[in-house]
């Protein structure tokens, strides 16, 4: 079996990684949402993990800026939820 074989059968589950200034600590509404960093779109958890992670260290001298993985897979398909 090939890799290319391999892939269509796996389930692709969609992450979608952005962040931006908050206007609170408390909240989650952002300062600007015309400067929201999209940082991608990714087809595993793992890969928006590991994307999060480094947007996240990258601003970390900034309390107000937030990043988040955002489950795309569970949106497009709201029935299953793994």
């Amino acid at each position: 079996m090939s890799d290319t074989s391999t892939e269509r059968t796996s389930k692709q589950l969609l992450h979608l990684v952005f962040g931006g200034e908050l206007q609170g600590l408390a909240g989650v509404e952002f300062s600007d949402v015309a400067k929201l960093d999209v940082v991608g779109i990714f087809p595993n958890y793992a890969e928006a993990h590991k994307a999060w992670k480094a947007a996240a260290q990258r601003t970390v001298d900034n309390a107000h800026m937030r990043y988040f993985i955002v489950h795309m897979h569970r949106l497009l398909d709201p029935a299953v939820n793994p």
